[in-house]
């Protein structure tokens, strides 16, 4: 049976994984009959959002308590993880990939990723796993491969920004369709817009979906 691992960046679009992104994931994983581990790593958020007004709230939460609620609580602390022992690693996206797996949404091209999260797409990358990344989190990757030297073809859609911010960081950008996904064959990853670009849940589904039979190939 194909193994697989899930990173997840909380609970809820605006501070966390976004959570259609995320299920879609898993339940494509599943119907595949692929072994999932989902895990987060054990730290405090940048902030807490208030989904129903888009308001900051005055309190703390940890991105390991809140992704446990997508994972009904059958999760592990990602530093409890490594990247070698799986055959393909996935990354949904959500706000929380660059507010708490990195600091993109406030640092851009100059952004630090946490050290787990780091370690993790590293031995993902150097071990040559099929690789997984949708929505905002393929910027993110770029930053880490270009910390070891690899320039990668990737997808966040169509945002110019953020394309160039990844160009910037040394990997090629491709706009792409909510509905496709972008696959680098040389390097094993793949890479599909998800909400960055969509606007229903089915064209979500269709990308993901494709996004994760296009990584199974590559295993």
């Amino acid at each position: 049976m194909k193994k697989a691992a899930v990173v997840l960046a909380g609970c809820g679009v605006y501070d966390g994984a976004e959570i259609h992104e995320a299920v879609l994931t898993m339940l494509a994983l599943d119907q595949r009959d692929v072994e999932m581990t989902i895990f987060a790593p054990d730290i405090e958020q940048m902030h807490v959002v208030n989904h129903l007004d888009g308001s900051e709230m005055a309190e703390k939460r940890n991105v390991l308590v809140e992704a446990a609620r997508i994972a009904r609580g059958n999760i592990k602390d990602l530093a409890q993880g490594k990247g070698e022992d799986f055959d393909a690693i996935f990354f949904p996206g959500g706000f929380g990939v660059a507010k708490n797996l990195c600091n993109l949404a406030v640092k851009g091209a100059d952004c630090e990723i946490d050290p787990e999260v780091l370690r993790f797409i590293q031995e993902g990358l150097k071990n040559r796993k099929a690789l997984g990344f949708a929505c905002i989190a393929p910027a993110m990757l770029a930053k880490a491969a270009a910390s070891i030297n690899i320039s990668l073809n990737l997808t966040i859609g169509n945002d110019k920004n953020t394309a160039a911010t990844i160009e910037v960081m040394g990997s090629k950008h491709y706009n792409c369709p909510t509905e496709s996904c972008i696959v680098d064959i040389e390097n094993r990853v793949v890479t599909t817009p998800a909400y960055m670009t969509g606007q229903r849940i089915s064209e979500v589904w269709t990308g993901i979906q494709k996004m994760v039979l296009e990584v199974l190939k590559l295993i």
